[in-house]
């Protein structure tokens, strides 16, 4: 080890340590935001997100960050230009304690205007809606091919078979990595998405690196083979954009990057959330087998009811009044979008599952405002395809064991939903 990675990897353990010290106490001091990233709520937050309503609809912690679980106050958080995704300096946020994290190439969606603009504006059109309607049955076919991989077991893991796979695939094919390069791709996004919390360990933040670093060298090798020879893709079309001086490498390496991990976590989270909501409440997956065509309603009920994204954070540019409270320049607001999404003012009966709720707001599963999710009608698409296909083929599906939840807090999700696959006349 070189001396430089010495003293680097001795600050970053004794930020580490820092950061747990001063976590550990503001949590026993009884600080609501650092207990957000607490794993005690892991398995069940939303009695943290109503304890955090009930303290009014702007909230501050003893660290000085604000939150809200107010559906009004987090979409109003999320529209308003004032706020920015970056510190007021231009770096990137950390965790809530600023615990450091391996920085990767920024995506868009870490960047505001006007980069946040012009990046999110070259991606667009690979995510045009007429274009990924016109996906759906290369979707289907994806469904199709792995569950039959799966046809006549008794068992099986919706995660690991069929919730992973999918999506892995699909944004794979969008973004034109090669079949060769694929199969990684589930372990690697589990590792940036551990990530997002800030990392725990030297170990961890080896994995961050090494991923990190493994992937900028796969886009890289393709920015330069697809300068030559263009393809109908993603990576095509952002090659293009740099040949012509439009974005960077990095930027590309950044974009590429988000659209992967972004493109997995939504679609693997909406589907895991999703079929253990609907198993969990018999009467919703019953009403689903008889009325397939309400696969679109439950996907919309599933993101409300359990969000793959809990939560997001913006900064403060400029003195912003808000709620009664002012933010001061530089000030951190956590928008728990998942408590939102349960909030008595903007839904009847928020904490019951119902694929039929017709009254209410959109949910900010996806966000709101400017940084609204890109791939948002992707993900819609495989959710719907999957809860509809199942609902149809394996209507006897029932919950078996106890699911595996990832390790991640504003990130939700499960690792494994094992299912026990009961044939037709059985």
């Amino acid at each position: 080890m070189t001396n430089s990675s010495a003293v680097a990897s001795l600050w970053l353990r004794s930020q580490l340590q820092a950061g747990r010290a001063a976590t550990w106490l503001l949590s026993e001091l009884g600080d609501l935001v650092v207990q957000l990233e607490h794993p005690r709520w892991r398995d069940d937050p939303y009695p943290l997100y109503e304890q955090i309503r009930q303290r009014g609809p702007l909230y501050r912690g003893l660290s000085g960050t604000w939150a809200t679980s107010s559906f009004a106050v987090c979409n109003q958080v999320l529209r308003d230009r004032r706020f920015g995704v970056q510190r007021v300096d231009g770096r990137a946020q950390g965790g809530l304690l600023g615990a450091p994290v391996p920085a990767p190439p920024e995506g868009f969606v870490e960047l505001d205007p006007p980069d946040h603009t012009r990046l999110r504006r070259l991606a667009m059109p690979a995510f045009n809606p007429k274009r990924l309607e016109a996906y759906r049955p290369r979707v289907q076919s994806i469904v199709d091919s792995l569950l039959a991989k799966v046809a006549g077991r008794e068992s099986l893991d919706l995660v690991r078979d069929l919730g992973t796979p999918l999506p892995i695939t699909v944004i794979s094919d969008l973004l034109g990595i090669p079949d060769a390069e694929r199969g990684a791709f589930a372990e690697f996004g589990e590792v940036v998405i551990e990530g997002f919390n800030g990392v725990s360990s030297m170990r961890q933040a080896r994995e961050v690196t090494a991923v990190t670093e493994h992937l900028v060298a796969l886009f890289d090798r393709l920015l330069r083979e697809r300068a030559v020879e263009p393809g109908d893709d993603v990576i095509s079309t952002l090659a293009a954009a740099v040949g012509e001086e439009r974005m960077t490498a990095r930027e590309l390496h950044g974009t590429a990057m988000l659209l992967l991990v972004a493109g997995f976590e939504t679609t693997v989270n909406l589907i895991g959330n999703g079929m253990r909501a609907l198993l969990e409440h018999p009467e919703q997956w019953a009403r689903l087998r008889a009325e397939p065509e309400l696969a679109a309603a439950a996907v919309e009920e599933a993101l409300r009811y359990d969000s793959p994204v809990q939560s997001t954070s913006r900064v403060a540019h400029t003195e912003i009044e808000l709620a009664g409270q002012t933010i001061k320049p530089g000030q951190t607001v956590v928008a728990i979008l998942a408590g939102g999404n349960r909030d008595a003012q903007a839904y009847e009966r928020p904490e019951q599952f119902d694929i039929t709720r017709s009254a209410g707001p959109e949910h900010l599963a996806f966000a709101s405002g400017i940084h609204y999710c890109l791939g948002a009608r992707l993900a819609r698409i495989e959710g719907e395809i999957v809860f509809r296909t199942l609902a149809e083929r394996m209507p006897s599906l029932r919950l078996v064991g106890r699911p595996e939840r990832r390790d991640t807090s504003a990130i939700r999700g499960l690792r494994t939903l094992p299912v026990t696959v009961a044939q037709r006349g059985q």
